[in-house]
């Protein structure tokens, strides 16, 4: 398969197939949490859009990285969590339908927040000479593409055929954890000569973002007094970005390699980070318990 067909229809396909699966496990009544639970929604949709790219912009300054390795990094930040914070949400015996719903509505958002912050973001980074043309309007319109229509296709299953949507979710999570392994890779295997120098500028800056980012959410969400199954929900929804996601715009929007290494180089290591997390707040729940 030439690299070029790769990107421009394996990729943005793959992408499709990976919301239409978080589509076939939602139901109306998830959006409903956000009349049931307004305050964990809106403190998780505030750190996940405003506080996250803040955040990771002074993670940028800090590390001093520059040109597209630094867009790279804010995309990612831009881009929100997947199916996979679901799964660690559980795992961490966190509130797995606050975490569901975060998902899904900030991923309903995002294909309409992302392009304009990209471009802000380019601006302040590269300067309005180097960044890159976005065109905005048709942005949306493939964003909306593939991530809106599939999660909406996904959830018309599930409402009419459920047998069908039940069947279909498992293999269909399993294909998102496979084709971005495989995304990696194939990145990975392109850059091997570089990613020993690649990794060491910007892989402790996406280690950062990761962690701090699902400390940050934690910490918020007990400072406004949210019960330990709500902070744990909105910590890792934080902390989890789609990496898929990022990559996508990297490759087939902006054309730039270069931009997709930090969503690359989290792919690889927010696994091992985020099951620290989990496992750390589930270790605190046991002991909180036992101590009561």
């Amino acid at each position: 398969m030439q690299a070029d067909l790769l990107i421009k229809v394996f990729l943005p396909a793959s992408l499709f197939i990976i919301m239409l699966g978080m589509g076939l496990s939602l139901k109306p009544v998830d959006f409903k949490l956000v009349l049931v639970k307004p305050k964990a929604i809106v403190l998780g949709m505030i750190a996940q859009m405003v506080m996250l790219p803040i955040l990771a912009y002074l993670i940028v300054l800090m590390m001093g990285l520059e040109g597209a390795i630094a867009v790279g990094l804010m995309i990612l930040a831009l881009c929100p969590g997947g199916t996979t914070s679901n799964l660690y949400t559980y795992l961490a015996k966190g509130d797995v339908a606050l975490s569901v719903s975060l998902t899904s509505i900030v991923s309903l958002i995002a294909p309409f927040t992302v392009p304009l912050l990209i471009v802000f973001f380019m601006d302040l980074i590269l300067g309005k000479e180097e960044a890159i043309a976005l065109p905005l309007v048709d942005t949306i319109k493939k964003l909306v593409v593939i991530t809106i229509i599939p999660v909406a296709l996904g959830m018309l299953i599930n409402r009419f055929k459920p047998a069908i949507a039940l069947k279909a979710e498992k293999p269909v999570k399993i294909f998102s954890v496979v084709i971005l392994f495989v995304i990696v890779v194939g990145i990975v295997a392109k850059n091997i000569s570089q990613m020993g120098e690649i990794f060491a500028q910007v892989g402790l800056a996406t280690i950062l973002l990761n962690v701090l980012c699902m400390a940050m959410g934690y910490g918020i969400a007990k400072l406004a007094q949210l019960n330990e199954a709500q902070s744990k929900a909105i910590g890792i929804e934080v902390g989890f970005q789609n990496g898929t996601l990022a990559i996508l715009i990297a490759l087939t929007l902006l054309q730039n390699t270069e931009m997709a290494i930090a969503a690359t180089c989290y792919s690889i290591v927010m696994f091992i980070t985020g099951a620290l997390f989990a496992w750390v707040l589930h270790k605190k729940t046991q002991v909180d318990v036992a101590v009561s």
